[in-house]
């Protein structure tokens, strides 16, 4: 689906006007009186994301004309809107959709209603070879009419670039995304000026990272550690903020297995490299002027006759032991390496790991919020603001020495799980023990945030995306303000 801008309404097939709430009597229609009886007894009075639909004669042809509900205007009404438009016209047969505001609409919100259709419009086609008709996509084309969206549209049309970057590799099955394909689909963003680096399983091994490829040694498919460096600020930002993505590219838990039903859900395992990727995308596309580092722990964990077993002691780069006492809890023993090659080589002031990490933490807050852990409490505050502002919502969580106590193992420095209770804090504790002191550091864990059973507000079911947005306002407000 394209996104356009016009000064003036294009010839289309569906005419869409953006309300107000509570300002249906002012839609500029010859025909608003009709309109706007059927809308008053649709009970359509221009709440966000909501709409009435309804067709008129205009020179002769015979047009589809929607109300769209904007709510109050702000930023998440148009985002909602715009995905509502898109929701509603995308298999409806409408082909071009025009958009007007109100009094022709100031550019920012043009291009912020345009930026949730946009988002809301991503789906992926790849695999289908049967489709009903009718639910085939039509919608093509969606123009607003505005003078100018300008610089604004520029900024979050390449945020939403890296949205979508991150819905497809988080939609990918496993047979197609794995670690040396995920390090492929992200050479072209060496165009957009980000530096890339990747390490082998060999330059792994030679650094010691024997938490990371304990977890890949069960797998035909090669982990890699995969470094994209943007610096928008031509060296003046001395030491880059630096985001750290868990990428197991499939988790059938290796020797700890899964149960079958539900296993096909862990190709989306990979979804904290995913967001980082996707971030990178974008913040290398709007050309943020910041200093940024995204790298991507890559691993499949599987269950062969080489896999770790549990009870194994691995030595991790930091040169802290790790008793493996679940292999299904990998996720962190990715990180720990990725965290500490990631400080030994880019000596950061600014940490954040994302990772699909715990069960526990759907089990704590659904799919409403991701689970925010931190060493830092202005750290901690600026993401949380970050993630409400842009739409990815986060919810803060303790950390403590009393939980410290629960990693203690008898035969090595730390175990890899606690007890049953609380495993989203001791899973945040447990890589804790491997950021650098005075390093301000947060850990996201993003478990039931990154793939959708049902719709959203930006949309479909299936990959969200979280966590660009999230990435994008959080260097935005900290670094470029």
């Amino acid at each position: 689906m394209d996104i356009a801008f016009s000064p003036s309404r294009p010839d289309a097939d569906t005419l869409v006007f953006a309300v107000a709430k509570g300002a249906v009597e002012t839609l500029p229609l010859s025909a608003s009186p009709t309109l706007t009886a059927g809308a008053s007894a649709a009970r359509f009075a221009g709440e966000a994301g909501t709409s009435f639909e309804s067709f008129v004669e205009e020179g002769g042809k015979v047009l589809r004309v929607v109300l769209l509900g904007i709510g109050g205007g702000g930023d998440a009404d148009l985002e909602r809107a715009g995905g509502a438009l898109t929701a509603r016209l995308a298999t409806s047969g409408a082909v071009h959709a025009a958009v007007e505001f109100p009094a022709g609409g100031a550019g920012k919100d043009a291009a912020r209603l345009a930026f949730g259709a946009l988002l809301r419009g991503w789906r992926i086609e790849t695999y289908r070879t049967r489709q009903p008709e009718k639910a085939k996509p039509t919608l093509k084309t969606v123009t607003v009419v505005s003078a100018d969206a300008g610089a604004e549209w520029d900024r979050l049309s390449a945020v939403a670039a890296g949205v979508a970057f991150t819905r497809e590799l988080v939609a990918e099955p496993a047979n197609i995304l794995y670690p040396e394909s995920f390090v492929e689909r992200c050479q072209p963003l060496r165009e957009l000026g980000v530096r890339i680096t990747v390490l082998d399983k060999a330059a792994m091994a030679e650094l010691g990272m024997g938490a990371l490829l304990g977890v890949a040694q069960g797998s035909m498919r090669e982990p890699r550690l995969l470094a994209l460096e943007w610096d928008g600020t031509d060296g003046a930002q001395k030491k880059p903020v630096v985001f750290v993505g868990k990428g197991v590219t499939f988790d059938t838990g290796g020797i700890s297995l899964k149960p079958g039903p539900g296993m096909e859900d862990m190709k989306w395992d990979m979804g904290g490299a995913g967001a980082v990727a996707g971030a990178m995308k974008a913040l290398a596309g709007r050309k943020a002027k910041a200093h940024v580092v995204g790298i991507c722990g890559l691993v499949e964990n599987m269950p062969d006759g080489g896999a770790q077993r549990p009870g194994d002691i691995v030595t991790s780069m930091s040169g802290q032991t790790i008793e493996v006492l679940n292999t299904d809890a990998e996720g962190r023993l990715v990180l720990c390496d990725a965290l500490t090659w990631a400080q030994k080589s880019y000596d950061p002031e600014i940490l954040v790991d994302l990772a699909t990490l715990t069960g526990a933490m759907i089990v704590s807050l659904g799919s409403e919020y991701a689970g925010v852990f931190s060493n830092d409490d202005g750290l901690a505050d600026d993401l949380i603001a970050a993630g409400k502002a842009a739409g990815d919502p986060l919810w803060r969580f303790p950390l403590g020495d009393a939980y410290d106590k629960l990693l203690e193992s008898p035969i090595a420095d730390i175990k890899n799980i606690g007890p049953r209770f609380a495993g989203s804090i001791t899973a945040a504790q447990f890589i804790k023990r491997f950021v650098n002191d005075g390093v301000k550091w947060a850990h996201l864990d993003i478990a039931g945030m990154v793939w959708a059973d049902k719709p959203g507000a930006v949309w479909d079911k299936g990959a969200t995306g979280y966590g660009v947005r999230l990435i994008d306002r959080f260097v935005a407000d900290t670094f470029e303000s």
